[in-house]
């Protein structure tokens, strides 16, 4: 049997993220997947496994079935088909499942391809599909994501004495890494002053603290190293993954400043990897609200509880000078939070970096790690990968 450690990834592939008019979710997820297959020189047709990561392409689009069209679109048949839907860690999900689906053997080539559409409705809608990730109690009071992240940043900022200005140069740091990835949806800089002046949304968290509405897909090709030896010589191997879960109301957590399932998938797949914090080059976390870096890096254990403030103030995870540069892509914050392809594409960024193949974003990185997040953290997948040996 495939052990974690013979689990390759030899293609990827991400589109343009941001506002794509022209195109509906199988168009995303049809461009992705091909050009993820072209990458990494495989056909459809060799393709034993198709898992499409997708939150809500029912609600947001109309459209269910999305798996079984990609598969006749790509001309993938006669492919095992399935969705993966984890909510905004779908992405993570995703990966989750493929890998099982070569480490346990039942697939030589299993294709992921996460992605969606969100841009075409109002704020007000795309909002209220993304709320309903939490309890029923907490949804019918109109909580949403952000106010839950208002809520825990305003704890976090009074409880560990950090300065809003922490959460801002978060913000800062992402969109400057974003200016040089061609497929993020904001490709600019915006100065700390800026966002600290820019429009509140949840107190004290402002507009540029959190990430936008986006369309957009991204791809990833798996197989054993085995099988990988076949077509490269070079090629990313996952060394450690695993997910958790944490209470789905979030007001019963011991401390709202701990993320559980970031802890508890994050030991585990430092576990099967035998890597730990100190180990990791690069990473990608999933900032979907500033706040969510700082709690991520503390769960990983890439900074002690109430100290990852101090660490992003002094420039620790700076893309160019840094100790462990994180969100090289421009993380959700610049380059896009699509739901579905979020996780998928946080896998692409670290399969570029260790491959070499992230033009101006590269950083000299051996191992990597990823963190994708559902809902407020109800549900995490961590995944370790590094460059074959």
């Amino acid at each position: 049997m495939t052990t974690a450690q013979d689990v390759a990834i030899i293609g990827a592939s991400m589109t343009k993220f941001g506002q794509r008019e022209e195109e509906w979710i199988l168009e995303l997820l049809a461009e992705a997947g091909l050009e993820c297959l072209a990458d990494a020189g495989a056909e459809a047709s060799d393709v034993d496994h198709l898992y499409v990561s997708n939150m809500a392409s029912g609600e947001f689009e109309g459209m269910t079935g999305v798996m079984n069209a990609l598969a006749h679109d790509l001309g993938a048949m006669p492919a095992y088909t399935q969705r993966i839907d984890q909510t905004s860690s779908s992405g993570g999900a995703g990966i989750y499942a493929a890998w099982q689906s070569i480490a346990s053997g039942a697939s030589d080539l299993t294709l992921l391809v996460g992605g969606e559409k969100m841009t075409h409705r109002t704020t007000g809608e795309s909002t209220d599909i993304i709320a309903s990730v939490t309890h029923p109690d907490e949804y019918k009071h109109g909580v949403t994501l952000p106010s839950f992240a208002g809520l825990t940043a305003r704890h976090y900022l009074e409880r560990f004495d950090a300065p809003r200005e922490s959460l801002a140069t978060v913000a800062a740091k992402n969109h400057k890494n974003g200016v040089d990835n061609p497929n993020a949806q904001f490709q600019k800089e915006v100065a700390v002053d800026t966002i600290l002046e820019s429009p509140v949304i949840a107190d004290p968290l402002r507009l540029y603290d959190f990430c936008p509405v986006t369309d957009g897909s991204a791809a990833l090709l798996l197989c054993s190293e085995e099988t990988a030896r076949e077509y490269t010589d070079d090629y990313v191997v996952i060394s450690g993954i695993d997910g958790a879960t944490d209470t789905h109301v979030v007001h019963e957590r011991e401390d709202p400043t701990v993320m559980g399932g970031v802890v508890e998938s994050g030991n585990g797949a430092y576990e099967m990897s035998g890597y730990g914090p100190d180990d990791i080059d690069v990473a990608e976390l999933h900032d979907m609200f500033t706040i969510l870096e700082f709690l991520q890096m503390e769960g990983l254990g890439f900074a002690e509880q109430g100290e990852a403030w101090e660490l992003v103030e002094d420039g620790y995870t700076e893309r160019d000078t840094g100790e462990l540069p994180i969100n090289t892509s421009g993380g959700l914050k610049s380059k896009g939070h699509p739901l579905g392809a979020s996780g998928v594409a946080q896998a692409v960024e670290i399969y570029e970096q260790l491959m070499d193949e992230a033009g101006p974003r590269q950083v000299d990185a051996d191992v990597g790690l990823c963190c994708n997040v559902g809902g407020f953290g109800n549900c995490v997948i961590t995944t370790i990968m590094e460059a074959a040996r």
